[in-house]
């Protein structure tokens, strides 16, 4: 039981959602144009609002689900955050598109959706905020993923699995910015485009 909710995970992460809706719509490899990522900011600018709007839905439906599933399976809290990790994996080094896909902000997004719809939201709303002042997709996401363990502590301080979701916060947290390294350098030499602009 335990093995294969890991495979599912991975598997239902690996899903290229924008790959295959740019393949599908616009003729395009994501991989090779803009940032080069398969996520919903690189579908938006290369192919449009609202075929970024789904797949951005979907992402985070492949960091719920796994989630979704292990609760149902009656599974411990720790097998529940590795399936949502093991998603998240999936969705930055997903098999079918040899290890090159997105930067794990949706499917992140939504394995804290899955654990506690109430941080889940707060970053979400932490991204918003930072987006409509900045206009900085890459930069929202940097700083709602440096929220991301904060906002767990003050939720779930009490909880006797604190550590567990310490640890998954803060590994999604290395992995968004460590996929974000190329945006963080244009970020500290002012070049990091904005929504409306091309990269």
């Amino acid at each position: 039981m335990y093995i294969p909710i890991l495979i599912f995970g991975y598997l239902l992460g690996s899903i290229p959602t924008g790959y295959l809706v740019g393949k599908w719509l616009s003729q395009i490899d994501l991989r090779q144009i803009g940032s080069g990522s398969t996520g919903a900011t690189n579908v938006f600018r290369h192919v449009g609002r609202w075929p970024a709007l789904g797949v951005f839905i979907f992402d985070v439906s492949k960091g719920i689900l796994p989630i979704f599933v292990a609760k149902g399976l009656l599974l411990n809290i720790s097998w529940q955050v590795a399936a949502g990790l093991a998603a998240v994996i999936g969705h930055i080094w997903p098999i079918w598109l040899k290890g090159k896909g997105g930067k794990a902000v949706a499917t992140g997004l939504g394995i804290f959706l899955g654990l506690s719809w109430q941080v889940g939201m707060a970053c979400f709303g932490v991204f918003l905020i930072v987006l409509s002042i900045s206009k900085i997709v890459s930069l929202s996401s940097i700083v709602s993923a440096l929220c991301l363990p904060l906002m767990m502590y003050i939720h779930f301080k009490s909880d006797d699995y604190l550590s567990t979701y310490l640890t998954i916060s803060s590994i999604t947290m290395v992995m968004v910015l460590w996929r974000h390294r190329t945006n963080i350098a244009r970020l500290i030499r002012g070049e990091e485009p904005k929504i409306n602009q091309a990269n």
